[in-house]
């Protein structure tokens, strides 16, 4: 099992792949694996990929074999006795995960993204960083067209799968201890959707009705879609539009489970498409493409991928967007943008540079919303409500 979790790793950094897909594909050709071998797998790689920098200082060295051994030691304070690990001084290893390191490299971040973050956040920086190192808990969004997360929380609990309500939070589910829900009953009958509790706040803060017409511009596999058109009541319209047709795809078979159909989708072809819906709908959503930095929890290999041009990138992206699809809401209506990003470049400085702009002065700043790993526990999300003025 060790050389495959060193592969799964090395097609992560070396041949620059995502570590969700990585997994998902490695898991579909070892079938033979029990549930709590992938546990130890996915746990395995995961932690090697979010503490890569940290053990490669603590290894003096960047194999990924040798990565995996830190961790080893560090999370059971000695090594499996298999032929393979023969080779190692297990108390100077111990002896050198007791180092005093720099936050840089005690929670393992690039230096890039270190001053970005020093520059952003100053003393928090450190706090944040620890934070987005913790392993994310699995959420659910209770789909209520189909049930209450009270009756889901019974359900789940004839499946043997506890399940805990969140504060604050009014269709949200978590689990104490994480299980795949995607083989359960509950699922394939469409009584939840897996959704950070951070996520969950962004529908309810555009305030959609039954009979509204909605578009979520960046809909993506549509989690905020479903999501609106339970608060709706499965009642209106919802167009959902992307630039990748596969998401669209995923998002309607979700919607076929979850018992939706007030969903039309979109692909994004050119500016033509957004341009013939102008001031069509009482609501738009943009959950506008962003760096991901909130949700490093979830996908700690962004860190590495990411890039200071790909961020100017992505916030020159979110401008145009701002710019040119706030266009479809109509006079009075209300918009959301919204990010799983921490940045203020990509947030509250969005907002001001749009309010400032020939289009922007045509909308007033209701209401901003934050949510901080180190601070709330969950993703980091930011949310800003406006309204265009009549």
């Amino acid at each position: 099992m060790i050389l495959k979790i060193v592969d799964t790793l090395d097609q992560i950094f070396d041949e620059n792949r995502y570590a969700d897909k990585v997994l998902e594909k490695t898991f579909k050709a070892n079938r033979q694996l029990g549930a709590r071998d992938r546990k130890f797998f996915a746990e395995t790689v995961y932690e090697v990929v979010r503490h890569n920098r940290y053990y490669s200082e603590v290894m003096k060295s960047e194999e990924n074999f040798d990565l995996v051994v830190a961790h080893l030691i560090k999370a059971n304070g000695e090594l499996p006795d298999w032929d393979e690990f023969s080779g190692f001084d297990i108390e100077k290893i111990q002896s050198r995960l007791k180092y005093k390191h720099e936050d840089k490299v005690l929670y393992s971040f690039p230096d890039w993204l270190d001053e970005l973050g020093q520059k952003e956040f100053g003393v928090e920086w450190p706090s944040l960083m620890r934070a987005l190192n913790q392993q994310a808990k699995v959420y659910l969004r209770t789909n209520t067209l189909k049930i209450t997360k009270e009756k889901l929380k019974e359900e789940f609990s004839k499946e043997d799968i506890q399940t805990e309500f969140v504060s604050g939070f009014e269709d949200c589910l978590v689990l104490p201890e994480r299980k795949n829900v995607f083989t359960t009953e509950c699922f394939k009958k469409g009584y939840f959707e897996v959704q950070d509790a951070s996520s969950q706040l962004i529908a309810p803060l555009l305030g959609v009705q039954p009979g509204h017409r909605v578009v979520d511009a960046c809909a993506g596999a549509g989690g905020k879609t479903l999501h609106m058109a339970a608060m709706m009541k499965n009642k209106g319209k919802i167009i959902a539009m992307d630039i990748h047709e596969w998401k669209l795809s995923e998002l309607k078979k979700r919607a076929a489970r979850d018992g939706v159909d007030i969903v039309e989708t979109k692909v994004i072809e050119s500016t033509k498409t957004f341009k013939r819906l102008e001031a069509g709908f009482d609501r738009v959503l943009l959950d506008v493409p962003c760096s991901g930095l909130g949700v490093l929890r979830r996908n700690p290999d962004t860190k590495w991928k990411l890039s200071m041009d790909e961020i100017i990138r992505l916030i020159d992206l979110q401008k145009n967007i701002l710019t040119d699809y706030s266009r479809m809401c109509k006079p009075n209506g209300f918009m959301v943008y919204a990010t799983c990003s921490i940045l203020n470049s990509e947030n509250e400085d969005q907002i001001k540079w749009f309010l400032e702009t020939e289009t922007g002065k045509n909308w007033t700043l209701v209401k901003e919303i934050r949510m901080w790993p180190h601070k709330d526990g969950h993703d980091g999300f930011y949310g800003a409500l406006m309204q265009r003025k009549p």
